[in-house]
């Protein structure tokens, strides 16, 4: 058992004949927010999507080198992916509620686990909504229709979704892209109170954001890891000189 609770080695994803990520190697602790920043196209996506394995999906995909979560090599013969599923929570880009109530938006991700009991199931719909931040303003309405929430409520929802069956892992792809700036700062600040509970990966085309909430910054650039450290000296003193032309906006 080591201290990082991600790990990529020599990971590289090809589409088709195409080599969209370039033998990246990077270790994660837990408990820390991961900003993967970088100009469209450039592989931060298909980075983030390898660890839910959500690549395989795509047809004509196919993987080299190791994608290891919990000392568990991700992509081995034998791995159950509804098990690793369930350590990994993901978050796209836009709201994606299902046209059903508040409660079973949340509770979904029990169900579909074969979860039955009813006192179980609604005391962790309502810590979920608490990570989220989203209690407090849906308490009284969880039998309304969650598509009549606003497009922030309904990203928290999404993330309450995620975050209600525990995992270690919460996979965002630029989760405030969509969302107006009071949405998206509320969003920001549930992130930073998030850390101390899961592993944040972050996705994210803004660099201000990027240098607000992580920890850590990953620099990807035409399929290859340019340059990881902590995001205070990536931001500060990069040691590549094309990640200082991104980060001060001179291309991308």
């Amino acid at each position: 058992m080591n201290n990082y609770i991600i790990e990529a080695q020599d990971l590289s994803v090809y589409y088709k004949e195409v080599h969209a990520l370039k033998n990246v190697n990077m270790e994660i602790e837990p408990r820390t927010i991961t900003a993967l920043i970088g100009p469209s196209g450039c592989g931060k996506s298909t980075f983030l999507r390898t660890f839910n394995r959500m690549n395989d999906l795509i047809e004509g995909c196919r993987i080299t080198g190791k994608a290891i979560v919990e000392d568990i090599d991700i992509y081995a013969k034998g791995t159950k992916v509804d098990e690793l599923r369930k350590k990994i929570g993901m978050v796209f880009q836009k709201p994606n509620p299902f046209p059903m109530s508040v409660f079973e938006n949340v509770a979904y991700g029990l169900r579909i686990n074969g979860v039955r009991d009813k006192k179980f199931i609604s005391t962790q719909v309502e810590k979920a909504l608490r990570y989220a931040a989203l209690w407090d303003e849906v308490k009284d309405a969880l039998k309304k229709s969650a598509m009549d929430l606003s497009g922030g409520q309904q990203q928290r929802l999404c993330i309450a979704r995620a975050l209600v069956v525990e995992p270690s892992v919460l996979l965002m792809d630029e989760p405030t892209s969509a969302l107006d700036p009071i949405s998206s700062s509320k969003i920001e600040e549930l992130m930073y109170d998030l850390k101390n509970h899961f592993t944040i990966l972050i996705v994210t085309h803004n660099i201000q954001q990027a240098a607000r909430i992580s920890s850590k910054t990953a620099f990807f650039y035409i399929g290859d890891l340019i340059e990881f450290g902590d995001t205070k000296q990536i931001f500060t003193n990069p040691v590549n000189e094309r990640t200082q032309k991104y980060i001060t906006g001179r291309f991308g």
